[in-house]
């Protein structure tokens, strides 16, 4: 992502596009809200919904 430290940086959000993403630093580790990366990555407006119908096991898909 970036060199800063993450002192300096902890609960930032970050933008992505014209996108926030939430992120925060625990255990030496960066942790980002899906929810937030799912709506920049599918430009959607709920993107709760967009999460909550990709994880809905459908009848007949195999594989799941």
């Amino acid at each position: 992502m970036s060199e800063e430290s993450p002192s300096d940086s902890q609960g930032k959000i970050i933008v992505f596009g014209a996108r926030q993403i939430r992120r925060a630093w625990v255990d030496d580790q960066w942790y980002f809200s899906v929810i937030d990366i799912i709506g920049a990555l599918t430009d959607s407006a709920s993107p709760p919904k967009v999460l909550v119908r990709n994880e809905t096991p459908r009848a007949g898909v195999v594989g799941r």
